[in-house]
């Protein structure tokens, strides 16, 4: 039996003309996805979110560490980690359905420092990353996104509220605490979100652990354990992953040739960018991009429509 929150996607995507492939809308950070078919793993980097399954299932590869979501089912992801997506339930009778809904880690913040009993964070150290039921009140707050889309001038005022809203139900909910680890300013996860966002920040320059441990407020033997402990890499295989998936959105979305983007994001080499980019992708720059610019063109086609 579908779900309203189903019926309410499917309306909007056939509304914005239907098919398959990532669906944008006028909502900050709020997009949707179809897929008909199963599609081989993604290495992307992931943001603070919440990727919603409506319809088959999906698995999201961190390290080792292996997280499967399927149907009314949400992973939430706390930091920026570069992960490897992978749909593993989807066809033309029953496609892959999801959304996916940005995390403002600030409104997070605000919000925990409300509740009369915040959640405290766990003892574990591992990635802020955890899968959780959509149950009713999570849904119903974004069916109300997604009708929001029909009036777009309450976008700006209801938006927020209702984005506070599905903060306290995360922070309240079965694994808040992980989500505390964050919001929390003095939490070892919390320091190394202030290291990525050194290393995001400056994707090109070339850092040392000492630079990034003084970001984090950590002595370097401390900041190189959380950071492997939360990430599954060394702060250098980190850097590299980042280089190569910001030189991939160069390449697809602005056109950038290999050699540009291998220079743009820190890479002094361009055979040495191509080794590095193929055996993370595990397929050549110029055929990779290829195939995601018509993806790409669909997607920017759907977000002018949308605007």
């Amino acid at each position: 039996m579908s779900s309203p929150l189903l019926e309410a996607v499917n309306a909007y995507m056939e509304a914005e003309g239907g098919g398959h492939g990532r669906f944008p809308t006028p909502l900050p950070g709020v997009s949707m996805l179809r897929q008909f078919q199963q599609r081989l793993p993604m290495r992307q980097l992931y943001r603070p979110s919440i990727c919603i399954v409506l319809q088959g299932a999906k698995d999201l590869h961190i390290g080792e560490d292996t997280f499967s979501y399927g149907a009314m089912e949400c992973l939430a992801v706390g930091m920026e980690l570069p992960a490897t997506g992978h749909i593993v339930e989807a066809s033309p009778d029953r496609p892959y359905i999801g959304m996916t809904l940005d995390i403002d880690i600030g409104l997070m913040r605000e919000v925990l420092e409300q509740l009369d009993a915040p959640p405290a964070p766990p003892s574990s150290t591992g990635p802020c990353v955890f899968v959780r039921q959509v149950d009713e009140p999570l849904a119903d707050c974004v069916i109300r996104l997604i009708k929001l889309c029909d009036t777009p001038k309450a976008i700006p005022i209801l938006y927020p509220s209702i984005m506070r809203e599905i903060c306290y139900w995360l922070l309240t909910g079965e694994h808040g605490g992980e989500l505390c680890k964050l919001a929390i300013p003095e939490t070892s996860a919390a320091r190394i979100r202030k290291a990525i966002y050194v290393l995001h920040a400056d994707i090109a320059r070339t850092l040392r652990v000492e630079q990034l441990a003084e970001a984090a407020g950590m002595g370097v033997s401390s900041f190189h354990q959380h950071f492997k402990t939360l990430t599954s890499m060394s702060p250098l295989q980190f850097q590299k992953q980042l280089r190569l998936i910001e030189a991939r959105r160069l390449m697809v979305t602005e056109a950038v040739n290999v050699t540009e983007a291998a220079y743009q994001v820190g890479y002094e080499s361009a055979s040495q960018f191509s080794r590095e980019y193929s055996r993370m992708f595990g397929v050549a720059p110029k055929k990779d991009v290829t195939a995601l610019q018509q993806a790409y063109a669909d997607y920017v086609g759907r977000t002018a429509h949308t605007g």
